[in-house]
Order: structure tokens, then C-alpha cells, then sequence
């Protein structure tokens, strides 16, 4: 008798070979250039239930550049596994074409020139398009939002997340999770979630004070789709209070919680679900890690990491579902559930190339409204830059570069630091750079800039700590995003070291000299978790730098040398 989980596997395989819904087909169509939106939606309706996740949109309603990571270390059990394959190797993997529509989404080399060619990707009226192709054909399709969704825009931050509520209600999603939203502030958060006409899932959000799940936040939601019961259970980012400001939301505390979410699991199985649903902001790597751990779970749907994965990931029985970010991609899922269990699947991850995808029109109007009394502002040209400027990747981006640059300037100090964050659209060369342009990558509500004196010792010390955040082996101690940029100082990272072990050969560039543990350093950097930071917010000082720059250069940073790998 075949397994559950060779059945799967057999699923999985006929998924890749069923003309346009399956991968292996995909990539060859897309290999052709010439692509159509007709192509883009096509999908062999498969089964009773279908599942739309979006995720990590950080708040951009408008197409935008995004180029994919260049650098994305896995260690331990995922070293050299899906996500952490990138470039030539991820191409590959999957059976992409050099120079194609889909090496332009998924990967990022000669990422300016092919940018050019198929243009910006994204845009929220452009998703609502492919939402309602996708509803046209199963009218009962649960459309699920993985969080990460009201912060990252100049107009999120000056209407506190209403503009995205606004956008968000108008596309009808049926449940979300959370993760930046926390950051609006807890009774901004309240206010938001009060009023919101579709489920706040998150089993793992507890009041701080009593240790028990917090009312405010249902645990999952039911639906009845095609003759089946389907529960979806909401997993918000686990580590909130530590890569975020636990001040700003004191009243409720996260965690990973797997043995309650064992416990959940049970309950809706207990009470007739025939297809379990986990809405997950919990990164990559610790999904994997969770359905190994938990189980009854049949399909997670994942964020945080801003992985965009063409195939679904067999864990045990559960398979793992990666959406990308910015808008960048929206993934339909098709299930065959009957006899109380999922028995097939099929999955496409359809990227959004806003020239080829026709918006829609509504959306469009409403987004324009939200827009309207700021497009003054944020259309002001303040530069332009003669390179690229990304952020994502493991060490420092461009975009994270010229930042360094600003606050080492700007503040007047040795070393610069920039939090490795993963959101932030990219520019291309010969790119005016505006005010929003900047604010994408700045926006946050805790922004002030410090200037403080740090210890040699104690910079090793911040730097070893980010780094186990991102290498330790155990994914459930990975609690940060990238590594913490560095404008000012070299050092190296050994990422197969044990804590404490990792950082050597620190050195002040500006002299050459190795970092004295004991001396004191003039330190700039921003987004600072601790309360009562003062300084003037990060997108006026990085404004005042590209003003003075005139045309922005950022050929790289060569300031980390990364061993271990």
C-alpha cells in the first residue's frame, strides 16, 4: 500500500507535469519572453478547494523593482537547501532559462538589464486582478494574507495602516496573521483589528499578563469549501518582542508555542476539519521545522522571510507554501480534500508583472484616493542613482550601503549600523530617486537615529549575537532577519562557528587599524528597540545625504568576508 506521504510525493510530481498549473511547464513557457496575462492565470482547476496566499506586501500598493537575494546562507539541516539556493544554482534547480521572464522574478543576476526589459512587478490593483481571474474560476477560494502588510510606505506611516486596511478590505481576503503591524503600537492595533471584516488568526498572540491566549485574536477560522471542512490556524511572528519594541505592545506576548499548536491541531480535527491550514509568519526555515514537530498539519502557508519558492515542500505529510514579497507574487493552490484528508494538490506561484497584467480598475481608483493627498510629497525628486540599490541578501545591500554612508556623514561617526531588514523595493540605474523612493526603505515607527559611544568589546558582542540570530543551527533560535549592515568597519564571519565565535578581524576602515576592545567608538544607527532613543528620524537623514550626492554611486561595500559556508 502507497504511503500518505508517497502519495504526496506522486502529487507533487504530477503537479510539475500538468500543463500550465505545474512548474516544469511554467518555467519552459516562460522561457519564450513573449508572455501574456492569459498565460500568467492559466491553471488546470484541479480538486474541490482552492487557497490564494499573499505576504509580506510591506505596504507597497504600486508596482516597484525587487531583486531577489544574491546571498542566502541555510546551516545545519537546511545548508544548501530550498530557499538557500539563489542565482545560477536556484536557475538549475528548477529548470529556468537564462535571461527569461521567470529568471528576472526568482533570481537576481544581470537583474538591471532584465528589469528593463520586463519592467516593474507588483501593485495591489495588479493582484486583484489575478485574485478575481482566480475567484471567476473557483467562485469559493480562500484567500489568506500572511502579514507584514500595514508597514513599509510613506502613506502607511502618516495614515497609521489605513491605507492598507482600506485597499486590503476592497480585495476581501478571508484571514490574516501579523507581524510589523505590532509596531503601529498595540492600541492602534486594537483599533485596526476591531474593525476589520475578516478573521485575526494568531493561536500563538497571548495576554502578556494572565500567560493565556489572548481574546483578541481567534485561533483559526472554519470554512466549508467543496464538501469539506477547512480549518485555518494563524501563526504570527514568534519573536516579536525581541526584533521588535516589546514597549510599544506590552499587553501581549508570541512565542512559536508548537506544543499549543499541537493542541489546536487536535481540537479542529476533533471538531470535523478534513483539511488543516496553518497561516504562518513564522520564516522558512522554522515551518519546516514546525511540521516535523507537529502533526496533522497539511499544508502551511508561509512569510516572514520573503521566500519566493516555484514548488511547494514536502515536510513528512505537510507541504510548505512560499509567496515571495512586495506584491511581487501571488500563489494559488488547488487541493483534491475528501475522506477527511488532503489527497492531491496542485500549486503555481504566478509573479506579478505589472506590464503584462491589466489592473483593475476599482483597485486602481481606490489606491489612487489613498495616495492622493501625499503624491505631492512623495513625488519629489530628491536624486538619482547611477547604480542598483537593493537591500535583500544575508550581508549589506546597496541600498543599505548608501544608508551606512548617510548616517556615518550625517551624525559624524566612525562606524554606521543599519538593521538587516529584509523589505525594501530596489532602483534600478538612471533611476530618479524620491521621496517615497527613500521612506520604502527607511519607514518605521521607531526611527530615530542615535549617536552613541560603543566599546570595541561590545560591538563584538552585537555582532556575534545578530549573528547566531541567523546561523544558529536550530531554526527556532533564529530570531532576527539579516545580518545587522556595517558602514565604517570590516570584519569576518565564520557562520559554521558556534556563538560566540563567529566574528573576527574586526577593523576601522578609515585607518586600517583592528578594533580596540576597550576604546570607545562614535556610533550611528537607527531603529533601535529601546525606548526613549533620540535623534532625528532616519528618512530626513538619508534625505540630506542623496541631496548633497546629487547622482547616487553604490558599487558595493566590500567590508565582509564570509567563511564557513
Amino acid at each position: 500500500m502507497i504511503s500518505r506521504r508517497d502519495f504526496l510525493q506522486v502529487s507533487m510530481a504530477a503537479s510539475a507535469l500538468v500543463g500550465a498549473s505545474g512548474f516544469g511547464n511554467w518555467a519552459k513557457l516562460a522561457a519564450q519572453q513573449a508572455l501574456t496575462q492569459d498565460q500568467l492565470l492559466e491553471f488546470d482547476t484541479f480538486g474541490n478547494v482552492s487557497l490564494i496566499h499573499i505576504t509580506d506586501i510591506h505596504a507597497q500598493l504600486k508596482p516597484v523593482y525587487f531583486r531577489e537575494p544574491e546571498i542566502n546562507i541555510g546551516v545545519g539541516a537546511n545548508k544548501g537547501k530550498v530557499p538557500h539556493i539563489t542565482g545560477a544554482d536556484f536557475r538549475k534547480a528548477y529548470g529556468i532559462e537564462d535571461g527569461s521572464p521567470l529568471d528576472y522574478a526568482l533570481t537576481y543576476e544581470d537583474f538591471s538589464s532584465l528589469a528593463k526589459e520586463y519592467g516593474r512587478v507588483g501593485g495591489l490593483d495588479r493582484v486583484a486582478t489575478v485574485v478575481n481571474a482566480i475567484r471567476a474560476d473557483r467562485p469559493d477560494a480562500i484567500l489568506l494574507d500572511g502579514g507584514d502588510t500595514w508597514h513599509g510606505s510613506y502613506t502607511c506611516y502618516h495614515t497609521e495602516g489605513q491605507d492598507m486596511v482600506n485597499v486590503m478590505n476592497a480585495l476581501k481576503p478571508d484571514a490574516m496573521t501579523f507581524h510589523w503591524e505590532f509596531t503601529l503600537g498595540q492600541d492602534r492595533v486594537r483599533e485596526l483589528v476591531g474593525g476589520l471584516p475578516f478573521a485575526a488568526l494568531g493561536q500563538n498572540i497571548f495576554d502578556a499578563e494572565w500567560d493565556e491566549p489572548s481574546e483578541e485574536f481567534a485561533d483559526y477560522q472554519f470554512f466549508e469549501r467543496g464538501g469539506a471542512k477547512i480549518a485555518v490556524i494563524g501563526q504570527a511572528f514568534p519573536y516579536m518582542p525581541i526584533a521588535n519594541p516589546g514597549w510599544m505592545f506590552p499587553d501581549f506576548s508570541f512565542g512559536i508555542r508548537d506544543e499549543r499548536m499541537q493542541e489546536v491541531v487536535n481540537e479542529v480535527r476533533g471538531q470535523g476539519a478534513d483539511l488543516v491550514v496553518i497561516l504562518s509568519h513564522n520564516g522558512f526555515d522554522v515551518d519546516k521545522q514546525m511540521a516535523s514537530r507537529v502533526e496533522g498539519i497539511d499544508v502551511i502557508l508561509s512569510g516572514h522571510t520573503h521566500d519566493a519558492v516555484p514548488e511547494p515542500v514536502l515536510v513528512g505529510e505537510t507541504i510548505i507554501v512560499a509567496s515571495g514579497s512586495n506584491g511581487k507574487f501571488v500563489s494559488r493552490v488547488d487541493l483534491d480534500v475528501r475522506d477527511g484528508r488532503m489527497m492531491g494538490f496542485r500549486h503555481k506561484l504566478i509573479p506579478i508583472f505589472s506590464d503584462v497584467i491589466e489592473p483593475d480598475k476599482d483597485m486602481t481608483a481606490l489606491i489612487d484616493a489613498q495616495r492622493a493627498p501625499y503624491e505631492d510629497a512623495m513625488a519629489e525628486v530628491i536624486g538619482t542613482t547611477q547604480d542598483t540599490l537593493y537591500r535583500r541578501g544575508n550581508f549589506n545591500g546597496t541600498w543599505d550601503d548608501v544608508i551606512c554612508d548617510a548616517l556615518l556623514s550625517e551624525r559624524d561617526a566612525e562606524i554606521a549600523m543599519s538593521p538587516g531588514v529584509r523589505w525594501g523595493p530596489s532602483l534600478i540605474p538612471g533611476q530618479d530617486i524620491t521621496r517615497e523612493d527613500i521612506w520604502n526603505v527607511t519607514s518605521m515607527s521607531y526611527p530615530e537615529v542615535y549617536r552613541n559611544e560603543m566599546t570595541g568589546e561590545f560591538l563584538k558582542v552585537i555582532l556575534e549575537d545578530v549573528a547566531d540570530n541567523i546561523f544558529n543551527p536550530n531554526p527556532y533560535y533564529q530570531q532576527g532577519g539579516d545580518m545587522v549592515r556595517i558602514g565604517g568597519m570590516g570584519f569576518a564571519v565564520d557562520v559554521s562557528k558556534p556563538q560566540g565565535e563567529r566574528i573576527s578581524e574586526m577593523t576601522l576602515l578609515s585607518t586600517g587599524e583592528p578594533i580596540d576592545a576597550a576604546r570607545n567608538y562614535v556610533v550611528a544607527g537607527w531603529a533601535s528597540v529601546n525606548e526613549g532613543t533620540e535623534g532625528p528620524p532616519v528618512w530626513d537623514v538619508l534625505e540630506n545625504h542623496i541631496r548633497k550626492m546629487g547622482t547616487v554611486t553604490a558599487p558595493g561595500h566590500d567590508n565582509v568576508k564570509v567563511t564557513g559556508v
